[in-house]
């Protein structure tokens, strides 16, 4: 390993400041794009379903059919179209206008005063959605069930028979999704500048002829890799503390763990995809094929696979073997618990592991592919 100078690497710190102040794309991918993507994650992306268009179709009209519906129609989760006819509702079902067609049928009041039998209710979803499909069942089946028991109640008899559940959920009360989306959008977020900003600052310098000119110099490439790293880390940095301070203030997503173990795991995270930017443009040395690598190697993998939306457990074998060797991966995993649970130590540090391994692999092959030649 060739020395290090500190005089020389203080000196390419600073060329690489003045670089950043100069260039504006370097503002723009660090500071707007967090802003653009922050926003449509935060507000665009949601899993949550408070209003659901339903169809209710009220063929008993008696008095306990038009109770269940008015418990349909004064929940937050459905927004209700009531017809009499399921026909009146088809064409909205096929058009998408409506997600589900709940058939209250005629006999409705008759089953219900049966002592073991309950009414029956149809329910019929729209399946080219399937999620959307099971979210209307359930929610549907639960309102009906709540609302049987509260009839039972009003009309001073026992509860039905039955399990009685009482569900509790840690960590995320309200069930907000954005509270765990917003978190792993960090590190989507983080991936996407890191490589963007070394893979096309550094391609642009060798368009321009910059690179020539900085090897002519007796600095040396570990030299010129590290002060690329630590500009770009400290600006990197800086839009990570600008996005969290949003994600709190903003969006209200709870933080529960130490800001200092925050920083830890970002800048070690930010080393990865700074690192990989850095092999990026070395191996490409051109602005468009250093953008369209960047994107296909680093934003789409940590996209997909990264856990931040669809579940790694739900994937095939091969694409769970995948998911190891990208760092996201890990990040989002940290990120979720430092956001929603604290400290948990042995979380962290089993995602936090992996992240410095890769981080040494690629910033030494980084170091190795990079010489001091012009071809």
């Amino acid at each position: 390993m060739l020395k290090i100078s500190p005089r020389r690497l203080t000196a390419l710190i600073r060329k690489e400041g003045f670089q950043i102040i100069r260039d504006p794309s370097s503002i723009l991918i660090c500071l707007v794009l967090p802003l653009i993507l922050l926003f449509l994650y935060g507000y665009g992306v949601s899993l949550d379903l408070n209003h659901l268009r339903i169809g209710l179709v009220l063929q008993d009209t008696t008095p306990a059919a038009q109770s269940f519906a008015e418990s349909i129609t004064n929940s937050r989760y459905f927004d209700v179209t009531i017809a009499r006819h399921e026909r009146d509702l088809q064409r909205d079902l096929v058009k998408g206008s409506i997600r589900g067609i709940v058939v209250v049928p005629s006999y409705f009041s008759a089953f219900l005063e049966r002592p073991d039998t309950r009414a029956p209710i149809q329910v019929i979803a729209d399946g080219s959605e399937p999620n959307t499909a099971n979210f209307v069942q359930n929610y549907v089946m639960g309102a009906y069930g709540k609302w049987l028991t509260q009839e039972h109640i009003k009309s001073g008899g026992a509860t039905p028979p039955g399990i009685d559940i009482q569900t509790r959920y840690w960590y995320n009360e309200e069930l907000e999704s954005r509270f765990f989306l917003i978190p792993g959008s960090l590190a989507i977020i983080m991936t996407l500048i890191g490589t963007l900003l070394t893979a096309l600052v550094i391609a642009r310098e060798w368009e321009r002829g910059t690179m020539e000119s900085l090897m002519s110099t007796p600095v040396t490439i570990v030299e010129i890799i590290l002060s690329k790293l630590i500009s770009y880390f400290a600006l990197g940095m800086g839009s990570m503390a600008m996005c969290v301070i949003l994600s709190v203030t903003l969006y209200g997503v709870p933080f529960r763990g130490s800001i200092l173990l925050l920083a830890f795991v970002s800048a070690i995270f930010l080393i990865c995809a700074l690192s990989m930017g850095l092999l990026i443009s070395t191996l490409s040395k051109n602005q468009i094929v250093a953008s369209q690598v960047a994107i296909v190697i680093g934003f789409l993998p940590a996209y997909i696979l990264s856990g931040f939306i669809f579940e790694i457990s739900s994937m095939p074998f091969f694409i769970r073997g995948l998911t190891y060797i990208l760092p996201a991966r890990y990040f989002v995993q940290c990120l979720q618990t430092l956001f929603l649970v604290g400290n948990v130590w042995k979380l962290i540090l089993i995602n936090l592991l992996p992240m410095i391994g890769m981080g040494l692999v690629l910033f030494f092959y980084t170091a190795r592919k990079t010489v001091k030649r012009l071809e």
